[in-house]
């Protein structure tokens, strides 16, 4: 499969790439996937380009095909690089012997981050986050200060959650997030990510794919560790100290609200609306942006890396 290309007579100036991007959709993922063997399980990743790191991480319950669409945006601005979280994707399923809290936040911590330290994440990295995927990165950025050039995040866990961060309606969703639907109903996938907009049957399968067989191989989808009202206590203090950091930081940043959005409003957004040395853009569209307003985002995304490398 080759990597997303525009048309042969298309200009090859940044603002041609942004007129042959425009307004299309892609089904297909970015670029053909890479593997390398981490702690003996297989994981998939896109490692497309040259020079400093664009590190796209992808949440729950999707994987690097989340981004296929924001990709072609910054495609000759660096090095592009997007993770299939170990379980998800084209990644490995870990041996449900390992009982059922084996994709705990730790053990994508674990994973993740060797994968991050064999691909040379080394300096200038800029991470775009989402979900699940903003936890690891801004952990991983709270510990790795020193190569982090910028951070664009969406959708994202940007300090310790409570109930009252929610509607009643959204508690209401969560609590049908349930082992049973999840394991065996595939809820999350397809009352979750498909109520976002109309899928065409290609983008189903690839969103299906990893979760075709009913049961443990969609055991990943409950184990994010997202704290919530102080539980678990280990991811509570894990965001609690990479928020304060963040709070403080220079490091450059782009912040990507959704409205209405999921984690983007009430005291979260006060909180990291605030955060210094930050841009900001509002986007229309529920948790999964990257599938409604793909062309806005990438632009903003576009604009942010080049203000930092040009």
């Amino acid at each position: 499969m080759e990597k997303h290309t525009a048309e042969a007579n298309s200009k090859s100036t940044p603002e041609g790439r942004d007129l042959r991007i425009l307004n299309r959709t892609h089904e297909q993922p970015f670029a053909e996937k890479k593997y390398l063997e981490i702690n003996g399980y297989r994981m998939a990743y896109i490692d497309e380009g040259k020079g400093d790191p664009i590190v796209f991480q992808h949440g729950n319950p999707t994987s690097s095909y989340l981004w296929r669409n924001i990709m072609p945006h910054v495609d000759g601005l660096g090095r592009l690089i997007a993770v299939d979280l170990i379980g998800t994707g084209d990644s490995d399923k870990l041996s449900p012997s390992l009982g059922e809290h084996r994709y705990n936040f730790a053990t994508q911590k674990k994973f993740l981050f060797a994968l991050w330290e064999e691909l040379g994440l080394d300096r200038n990295v800029i991470l775009v986050l989402h979900d699940i995927g903003s936890q690891l990165g801004f952990h991983w950025a709270h510990q790795n200060k020193q190569r982090v050039q910028g951070i664009a995040y969406m959708e994202s866990i940007v300090m310790p959650l409570q109930a009252s961060d929610f509607s009643e309606q959204t508690l209401e969703a969560f609590h049908n997030f349930t082992p049973d639907k999840v394991l065996w109903e595939n809820f999350i996938v397809e009352h979750f990510l498909f109520s976002e907009r109309k899928f065409t049957p290609i983008e189903h399968a690839y969103y299906e794919k990893p979760f075709l067989i009913p049961g443990e191989d969609r055991r990943v989808q409950l184990g994010s560790d997202i704290p919530m009202n102080g539980k678990p206590e280990y991811t509570q203090e894990i965001v609690a100290d990479y928020s304060a950091w963040l709070a403080k930081s220079t490091i450059a940043k782009l912040y990507i609200q959704a409205e209405p959005g999921l984690f983007g409003r009430g005291r979260l957004d006060e909180f990291s609306s605030k955060w210094p040395n930050q841009q900001h853009l509002k986007v229309s569209g529920g948790h999964f942006i990257q599938e409604t307003t793909p062309d806005v985002i990438g632009k903003a995304l576009a604009s942010f890396v080049r203000s930092l490398r040009e």
